[in-house]
């Protein structure tokens, strides 16, 4: 029965796959791209033989994998057909037998190098070692900079495979989604495609936080028609404003996405209800002949500031001065016809095309728009420099890249009035590498608008920087904690490095000469004994104190080596294997070497009189009943951190075969540190009633209590032992109801 099935089946997906193709021929051909169907036909039929016989997960035709991304790439970037073949064909090189030769011969070199490009970095950017993640990466940056056009597919990769997540086990799904939050999302968001960076950051977040994005979703849903009310009175008058005008246009209000109310209420500290920005109003108009787009942007404010009262401090003018990825847009802020604050967008087609779209959208507009692809040449230069630092740190190097990612801008001017873009937060001394290595390395302060200043003064937009260099100067470690550009962080470590070098060796010398003269044999295993005797855990860091003259070895050092030396070893043999450190006696963890874990299954997180199979990680401690997830670590303890956790964010991304999805057993005899923040007004009693709940009403420790009162206001926080997260909500709702308190909720200690 099931045999005379199977034509069938074949028939039924040759069905879907056609239909498929049908319908990324459509947007092709509904785009302003040249006509070259002859093209795709053959890099389709080339991909669905290759592919022939072989399914994803979810049991569909691979095929259909490679087409949904070239759909990406067409209808939701505007590309061509260049990206779309290599869309379609970016996986035949992993997975089948025919090499980018064969590729170069049937579709020539552009679209060979664009699927080699993809294949180099194939299986996520992040590979299953630290170095060989940072080789994948440098290879992603190394070919964009060849042609932007991998990365833009590869984003649409990752974006199919995140829409499609459901499919894989959860423990995948954390890495994935950890991955694409750390990395996907802000490349996206640096290369201008907003509406994918949006989706991919709700994508993620779903996989990770569940509950929360169902409540955030209801929340958005129940509320709908509040808004839609308060955004039909402010439209009114202005509608009929622009109307006069002569404008082609359209007016909508536009809902901030999940992840970024969830982040919103994460960082402000505020409940959903509190959000009073949900939705932005956007407008956007066809250009009017002969009159420039900038004019009709400020004439649509100039109209919107003649109904309604603004609010000077939320103008951002992007429309003089795009964003360093092309975006370009009016902003404003004004008090609507209800009482609340409303922000507006306004755009031209254009301008909203690009904002959409990205880079993608400027080839669509190339004749118009040089100033938007020589900031990208820019951007590209500088990842160009990232890539020449020596001997990058996997993780180090991510961060690096990353710093320039998120960042916004700032628009500086030299002593001759050049403009440099810098990003938010800069420093003197990150302008002064942005204008030379040489100036950055022996800069001792800046004048900024005349007025002198430490290298590590904040600059702002407007400023006017003049560096003061020196030649005895060279970096210092210190330097490190204020500059914020990858270039300068690059520029610093390779000099620190250098120079730690040069200092171990001397002190190597010293060591070794200090061993022969006192008829010593000179080896390694007693250049560790020393190091040992003098406190370090590692030869090298040892050498270097020798070096710097930190630590002055005696005239016999024959002496030292006699002395018993082996508790002095095990305990920074212990501290160099990274044992966790401050671990409270009840939070020891059940050594598990022999435990195998099955990813398949939640781990459960189980308390044993005073044993547990798991340690709390200290960067965001967990308690039960938060979203968590497990990190296997080196000696096979499972580390718990926060799903939302910003180093756990990088273990996933990082180290995804060591990650467990976990669950929480029932944890009412242990107690879990907790820290709640606290504000309202200073009265008589507050503090007397507020403690008072905490150890009447709910039996807890206090372990430490913090509050300060300013000008009526007290603001504090207090720290204690709890069962669970249930334990911390009956308490905020309780302390809620205290007269004159105002907010309280659980923070980060």
């Amino acid at each position: 029965m099931a045999m005379s099935n199977t034509p069938d089946i074949k028939s039924a997906e040759e069905q879907i796959i056609q239909q498929a193709f049908d319908d990324l021929l459509n947007d092709y051909l509904n785009s302003n791209h040249r006509r070259k169907v002859e093209l795709i036909t053959k890099a389709f039929n080339f991909a669905n033989q290759a592919h022939a016989g072989a399914k994803r997960r979810s049991g569909e035709p691979y095929i259909m994998h490679p087409l949904a991304v070239a759909r990406i790439v067409c209808r939701e970037m505007g590309l061509g057909s260049t990206s779309i073949c290599s869309a379609l064909l970016h996986d035949v090189v992993e997975d089948t037998e025919y090499t980018v030769e064969d590729i170069n011969n049937m579709f020539g070199p552009k679209i060979a190098q664009i699927v080699d490009g993809l294949t180099k970095i194939s299986g996520g950017i992040f590979g299953e070692q630290a170095s060989a993640q940072a080789e994948n990466f440098r290879k992603l940056l190394l070919t964009m900079s060849d042609d932007i056009r991998v990365i833009l597919i590869k984003i649409a990769d990752r974006l199919h495979n995140m829409r499609t997540l459901g499919s894989m086990l959860p423990a995948k799904q954390f890495k994935i989604a950890g991955e694409t939050l750390y990395l996907y999302a802000p490349m996206a968001h640096r290369l201008g495609l907003f509406s994918i960076k949006t989706e991919l950051e709700d994508l993620s977040f779903k996989y990770e936080h569940p509950e929360e994005y169902a409540f955030i979703k209801q929340k958005l849903k129940s509320t709908e028609k509040d808004r839609q009310i308060l955004y039909d009175h402010f439209a009114a008058p202005v509608l009929e404003k622009l109307n006069n005008m002569g404008l082609t246009y359209e007016m909508r209000a536009r809902v901030k996405s999940v992840y970024s109310i969830w982040n919103k209420m994460q960082s402000k500290g505020v409940t959903f209800e509190e959000i009073y920005d949900l939705f932005a109003v956007r407008i956007i108009f066809d250009p009017l002949p002969g009159i420039d787009e900038k004019n009709v942007c400020w004439d649509i404010y100039s109209a919107i500031t003649d109904i309604y009262r603004i609010r000077p401090d939320r103008i951002r003018d992007w429309v003089s001065r795009p964003k360093a990825n092309g975006y370009q847009a009016l902003h404003l802020t004004v008090m609507g016809p209800d009482g609340q604050w409303i922000e507006i967008q306004i755009r031209s087609r254009r301008m909203d095309d690009i904002a959409e779209k990205g880079f993608a959208a400027h080839w669509k507009y190339k004749e118009n728009n040089v100033e938007e692809d020589t900031e990208l040449d820019k951007w590209l230069q500088t990842i160009t420099e990232i890539l020449e630092s020596p001997d990058p740190n996997a993780l180090d190097f991510l961060d690096t890249i990353k710093l320039n990612l998120f960042s916004s801008e700032i628009f500086v001017f030299t002593p001759k009035g050049d403009i440099k873009t810098l990003p938010q937060g800069a420093t003197a001394l990150d302008f002064a590498y942005a204008l030379h290595t040489n100036l950055g390395n022996s800069c001792i302060g800046a004048k900024v608008n005349h007025r002198l200043v430490p290298l590590s003064h904040p600059l702002t937009s407007g400023d006017q920087v003049e560096i003061l260099t020196s030649r005895s100067q060279t970096p210092q470690p210190e330097w490190l904690n204020f500059v914020t550009t990858a270039k300068a962080r690059t520029r610093i470590d390779a000099v620190l490095k250098k120079f730690r070098k040069e200092m171990a060796k001397k002190g190597e010398n010293k060591v070794v000469a200090a061993l022969e003269h006192s008829e010593v044999d000179a080896g390694i295993p007693n250049q560790d004994k020393l190091a040992v005797y003098y406190g370090f855990a590692k030869r090298e860091e040892f050498f270097f104190a020798v070096g710097k003259e930190e630590i002055v070895l005696p005239e016999n050092v024959k002496k030292i080596l006699k002395e018993k030396t082996d508790n002095v070893l095990f305990k920074y043999v212990k501290q160099a294997l990274g044992v966790v450190k401050n671990q409270k006696p009840e939070e020891k963890a059940v050594p598990i070497e022999k435990i195998r874990f099955d990813k398949t299954k939640p781990y459960t997180l189980k308390e044993e009189a005073f044993e547990r199979n798991y340690v709390i990680a200290d960067c965001c401690k967990p308690i039960p009943g938060d979203d968590a997830f497990g990190f296997i670590n080196d000696d096979n303890t499972v580390i718990v951190h926060k799903r939302s956790c910003p180093i756990g964010l990088k273990l996933k991304s990082s180290f995804g075969e060591r990650i467990l999805t976990t669950e929480w057993s029932s944890h009412k005899n242990a107690s879990f540190e907790a820290t709640l923040e606290i504000k309202g007004i200073d009265s008589i009693g507050v503090l007397n009633d507020i403690t008072k709940t905490i150890s009447d009403d709910f039996s807890v420790n206090i372990q430490r209590l913090l509050i300060e009162a300013k000008d009526g206001v007290f603001d504090g926080k207090i720290k204690m032992y709890v069962h669970d997260v249930e334990d911390i909500q009956k308490m905020c709702v309780a302390l809620s109801k205290i007269k004159n308190v105002k907010a309280v909720g659980r923070v980060a200690d």
